[in-house]
């Protein structure tokens, strides 16, 4: 299967006319971040794929809707209900689905530099992580692997970041990926000006991938 991967930059290639030439032959789309759910919004109604995506650390208008939903009680269901499907895409911050039979979770955010929204320090990922880890174990009882992807907006420590503190990534994903063992970790945040930069690399079981603009990955088929 493909999967059509975005962040962080409102690409002409994909927002344009040409999008079901160029990719209608993706099955799911995937958003890593820093995208304005308009954007997403197009995709979806262009392509009519299902759309899963997690904030970065801009665009965060719509982030509200999503990330207070645990705090509001009886509340929370009806507005599960609302936004499921919001701009025809499916928010995958602090959770685990199954879209188009994979696995995906997805944990967004930066690393906190200047204690703006949707920032965290390392710990705070941690225990991010850790509220994960039930439906990953499920996932393991039920079909046999915890995940196939996980969706991030921030790279792991040491695998695609920068050393200033904004562009630093998260510890708690390289543990993460020892841990559970995804097929991919795909992050944006991010960005790349040379088409000879790094976007792909190993880490023990799982390709840590740099989707920055767009990035089309083939996968096979899972067996959900």
């Amino acid at each position: 299967m493909k999967i059509l991967c975005v962040s962080d930059h409102v690409d002409p290639l994909v927002y344009s006319a040409g999008i079901k030439k160029r990719f209608g032959n993706v099955d799911l789309v995937l958003s890593a971040g820093d995208l304005p759910m308009d954007y997403l919004g197009y995709i979806s109604a262009s392509l009519n794929r299902t759309i899963g995506f997690v904030f970065g650390n801009h665009n965060l208008k719509e982030l509200p809707l999503f990330m207070g939903q645990s705090r509001m009680s009886l509340y929370a269901t009806s507005m599960e209900a609302q936004t499921r499907n919001y701009y025809g895409s499916t928010c995958m911050e602090n959770r685990v689905r199954v879209l188009e039979g994979v696995i995906v979770a997805g944990l967004g955010g930066s690393i906190d530099y200047n204690r703006g929204e949707h920032q965290y320090s390392d710990l705070a990922m941690y225990l991010r992580i850790v509220r994960l880890i039930p439906r990953l174990l499920w996932n393991r009882l039920l079909r046999g692997r915890y995940l196939d992807i996980l969706l991030t907006h921030a790279p792991p420590r040491g695998i695609h970041d920068r050393e200033d503190r904004c562009h630093q990534g998260f510890q708690g994903f390289l543990w993460f990926m020892r841990v559970f063992r995804p097929r991919y970790l795909l992050h944006g945040h991010i960005h790349l000006y040379d088409i000879n930069a790094e976007r792909v690399t190993p880490y023990h079981d799982t390709e840590v991938i740099n989707v920055y603009d767009h990035y089309v990955l083939e996968i096979e088929e899972p067996h959900a």
